[in-house]
């Protein structure tokens, strides 16, 4: 009778759930894969369709992924605490930002240029001349003196930049680019940095120096 029961105990337990197989494994990696072609605004678009969706176009691998395809690769090795999608969004709005501060220089506006900085002593600006200016009313005073010499004098100088690359901390980021004017040849290196204060990124510090020539030289000229 034990016997009998026992065996009706194990008759009735459930089988043990079948091992995915292997195409179900790879789901996940093929989907990632899959997101990592779509640029930034078909991610957000898909990320609106429905749940399964949203949560595929949140993954943190195909942010991050997006991130290197339109950014840059040197961040590779960090781990953003807020994820992925976070920094991407924070160095777009950096970005973004920063074309604003050449747009202005472009349009050789002294109050824009006054209000995208932070008014602090401390804040500095190095121009490709030389001059350095440190605190907030010598580096106005300095940008008024480039706007009136600017092109026909009183108008903004039209700056081309690329090779932007960004780095955004939780209240301080730096960006550092190559620029020239117009069709001028001639590069400079600069640096940006921008510093979060109540909830508004404002330029603390600006760096722009001519590059060096790469044409080899004679040490002894």
């Amino acid at each position: 009778m034990a016997v009998g029961g026992e065996n009706k105990k194990k008759a009735s337990e459930p089988a043990p759930p079948e091992a995915p197989s292997m195409m179900e494994q790879l789901v996940p990696e093929i989907t990632t894969h899959a997101l990592s072609y779509l640029d930034y605004t078909s991610l957000c678009r898909l990320s609106m369709t429905n749940s399964a969706m949203r949560r595929a176009a949140n993954d943190d691998g195909a942010w991050k992924s997006l991130y290197h395809k339109d950014f840059t690769v040197e961040q590779g090795t960090i781990n953003p605490p807020n994820g992925w999608k976070a920094y991407y969004a924070a160095t777009k709005a950096i970005i973004n930002l920063n074309a604003e501060f050449y747009n202005i220089i472009r349009e050789g506006s002294l109050p824009a240029m006054s209000r995208f900085w932070l008014n602090a002593d401390y804040v500095k600006c190095i121009h490709a001349t030389g001059e350095f200016c440190t605190g907030y009313n010598a580096v106005m005073e300095s940008w008024g003196l480039l706007f009136n010499w600017g092109q026909d004098g009183g108008q903004g100088i039209a700056f081309q930049i690329r090779d932007v690359r960004v780095r955004v901390l939780d209240e301080v980021a730096w960006v550092n680019m190559k620029a020239n004017v117009d069709v001028d040849p001639v590069l400079f290196h600069v640096t940006n940095v921008y510093e979060l204060w109540n909830g508004r990124w404002y330029m603390v510090h600006h760096h722009s120096s001519l590059m060096a020539d790469p044409a080899p030289h004679n040490m002894f000229g």
